[in-house]
C-alpha cells in the first residue's frame, strides 16, 4: 500500500470543514481525485457523489463512506454577541470547550471564533470547573469587535450558519492518526488508497464497483437512497472500548450494530477472508451505532449488506487510530474484491 499517498490524502481532506449538509468543498476535492484516476463519477440530487470502477463479472458491489462530520450549528444570537449553538450529528460536547472554530455565513464570509462555555473565567465563575458541559451551556465567541447581536448581525452571521471546528490532525512518526472527524474521511482514505493500489498493479475487481461518498450520515440519512447492487458493504470506523475486540491496529467487522445484524453470508465471508489472508481484525457487536449500509436496508434497497473498518479510539471526540489499521482495511477490501 501506498502509505505516503494515503497520508497525504488524510491531511488535505481533513483539513477541509464539511458538516452534514455543507459537503460541497470536500465532494469536490473527492471528485477531483477520482478523476485522476479517470474514474467515471456523478452526483446524486442529494449530494452523495458516485465512483465507477468496472469489473469483469456481471455482479455489482456498492462501497459507501461517507464525507461528512460532525459540526455545529448557529442557534441564536445572545444578546452580549455570543452565538448559541444545535448540534450536527452527535459530537462529544464536553471535548469542544476551548476549541477554535469557524463560523460560515450564507453569503460566503467567513469569521473564527472560540467554543466555550458559559462559565469559562476560573476568577469569576464558581462553577467553571464544575458546569455541565451541553449544548445548552457553551457558546461561541467570536474574534470581531461585537457588544451585543446587531453587531453580530451586521457581520452577516444568522441563525442557521455552520459553526466548524478544527480537526487538529496529527501523524505521528509511530504510526498513529489522531484528529477529529477520523469518522468517516479514513475510510475515505481507505477506498483510495485500495483504488490507488488496483490502478497501479493494475488489477482488476472481480466485480463492478460503485463507491458511493455520502453527505448525510451523521444524521442518519447518508446512503438511504443507492444506486442498483446485489451487496452493499459500508467501510466506516470500527468501535473501541467495553467488552470489544477491536484495537487502533486492526480492521473490524461488524456482526450487529443497533440496527440489528449485518447479513450473515456476506459477514462471514469478510471474517473468512480476514483469517485466510492472516489480517488483524476484530468481530464485534457496536452497542450505540448504526451505518450507511443500514440506512440503506431502513430504506427499502433490496441488497446484501455489511460493515468494516478501522479501529478507532475515542469516538466523537478527539478520535485515533494506526496506519495498520488502514493497511488491514484496504486489505479486506482487495481480498473481498479480486
Amino acid at each position: 500500500m501506498n502509505l505516503r499517498y494515503i497520508k497525504n490524502l488524510i491531511q488535505e481532506i481533513m483539513q477541509i470543514d464539511s458538516p452534514s449538509g455543507y459537503t460541497q468543498q470536500v465532494t469536490a476535492r473527492i471528485k477531483e481525485e477520482a478523476d485522476k484516476y479517470h474514474l467515471k463519477s456523478e452526483y446524486t440530487k442529494k449530494g452523495n457523489l458516485l465512483v465507477y470502477f468496472d469489473g469483469t463479472d456481471e455482479q455489482t458491489l456498492g462501497i459507501t463512506s461517507h464525507v461528512d462530520t460532525l459540526g455545529l450549528m448557529v442557534r441564536s444570537i445572545s444578546s452580549d454577541g455570543k452565538l448559541k449553538v444545535t448540534k450536527i450529528g452527535g459530537p462529544s460536547i464536553p471535548t469542544l470547550d476551548g476549541e477554535y472554530c469557524k463560523i460560515y455565513t450564507r453569503d460566503n464570509r467567513v469569521y473564527t471564533g472560540t467554543i466555550l462555555s458559559t462559565s469559562p473565567a476560573v476568577h469569576v465563575f464558581n462553577d467553571a470547573n464544575k458546569k455541565v458541559r451541553d449544548v445548552d451551556n457553551i457558546e461561541v465567541r467570536i474574534d470581531e469587535v461585537v457588544k451585543n447581536a446587531e453587531d453580530v448581525k451586521k457581520l452577516g452571521i444568522t441563525n442557521g450558519d455552520y459553526i466548524c471546528y478544527d480537526p487538529k490532525t496529527v501523524i505521528t512518526d509511530s504510526g498513529f492518526i489522531k484528529s477529529r472527524f477520523i469518522d468517516d474521511k479514513i475510510s475515505v482514505a481507505c477506498i483510495f488508497g485500495y483504488i490507488e493500489h488496483m490502478i497501479t498493479n493494475n488489477l482488476k475487481p472481480k466485480q463492478n464497483l460503485i463507491f458511493i461518498f455520502s453527505t448525510y450520515e451523521e444524521v442518519g440519512h447518508g446512503s438511504s437512497y443507492i444506486p442498483e447492487v446485489d451487496e452493499l458493504l459500508a467501510c466506516d470506523m470500527g468501535c473501541i472500548g467495553l467488552d470489544l475486540a477491536c484495537t487502533e491496529f486492526d480492521v473490524s467487522i461488524c456482526a450487529k450494530d443497533s440496527s440489528g445484524p449485518y447479513n450473515y453470508e456476506m459477514t462471514t465471508k469478510l471474517l473468512n477472508f480476514a483469517k485466510t489472508n492472516q489480517l488483524n481484525y476484530a468481530i464485534d457487536i457496536y452497542p450505540y451505532y448504526g451505518s450507511d449500509a443500514s440506512a440503506a436496508m431502513a430504506a427499502g434497497n433490496d441488497a446484501k449488506h455489511a460493515l468494516i473498518g478501522p479501529g478507532v479510539s475515542a469516538s466523537h471526540g478527539m478520535e485515533r487510530t494506526h496506519l495498520d489499521a488502514i493497511v488491514n482495511t484496504i486489505k479486506l477490501i482487495v481480498a473481498y474484491t479480486k
